[in-house]
């Protein structure tokens, strides 16, 4: 096995339950390329421990963190339209990592870092207490089995975890097109302590202008699937 195939291999700790499956996929000669010219500038290790994200970023402003973006397209047009903030991402896809680190030097970013990771750790261990402005998670697996249900992310447990993640005023934002992990999402964040609900009448909210609405997206709304959001507050 060479360097760099050892290089792009998502870093992880023994955990007994994953909310992810590694999945190595095919990267294309552009996304290899990108971990060798771009993961010195973007990418975050886990174990570097805490992060200090003013000498991660050169500056201080509000932090936005993303679990699970997949490719990436959405999160690097959040940093591109909201140059104001600072962005971090985290995913185990090395297709996606590439893709994204790739757009993110094209486009000269700086307000944009990467862990490739599972997302408990990165929190557990490097991400500051009462840090995060905006926590956003975006079409997570629903793992629509019920046996699976135990690998959903979003779980009581994890929520608990979050809250201490976000400053006061912060806010958790979660979106599916799975109706049924919808109401799972909104009846574990209903009942989380230190958490209230946006959504005026209680349920879901329309989507803000911030979440770009993701090819994906586009081809479910045609075939007339629904999506849905909720956006909860740290009190």
């Amino acid at each position: 096995m060479s360097d760099t195939e050892l290089s792009i291999r998502p870093e992880y700790k023994s955990k007994a339950i994953r909310s992810y499956v590694i999945r190595a996929g095919r990267m294309t000669a552009g996304q290899k390329a990108a971990f060798e010219r771009w993961w010195p500038d973007y990418g975050l290790s886990l174990f570097d421990g805490p992060l200090d994200t003013a000498n991660a970023f050169g500056r201080v402003a509000p932090l936005v963190l993303e679990i699970g973006f997949g490719m990436g397209d959405s999160l690097l047009q959040m940093a591109q339209q909201e140059p104001d903030k600072n962005f971090i991402g985290i995913e185990v896809h090395p297709p996606g990592v590439g893709r994204l680190i790739n757009g993110a030097g094209e486009a000269q970013l700086s307000n944009l870092k990467v862990y490739m990771a599972d997302a408990m750790d990165v929190l557990e261990d490097c991400i500051p207490a009462q840090s995060v402005q905006r926590l956003q998670i975006y079409f997570p697996d629903p793992w629509h089995k019920k046996k699976h249900h135990k690998r959903r992310i979003i779980q009581s447990g994890f929520i608990d975890a979050v809250h201490g993640k976000l400053e006061p005023g912060g806010v958790v934002h979660l979106a599916t097109d799975w109706e049924e992990y919808a109401h799972a999402m909104l009846e574990v964040m209903t009942e989380a302590r230190g958490f209230a609900n946006m959504a005026p009448a209680g349920g879901f909210c329309a989507r803000p202008d911030y979440r770009p609405v993701t090819k994906f997206e586009q081809r479910g709304e045609r075939l007339g699937h629904s999506v849905w959001d909720l956006l909860f507050q740290r009190c």
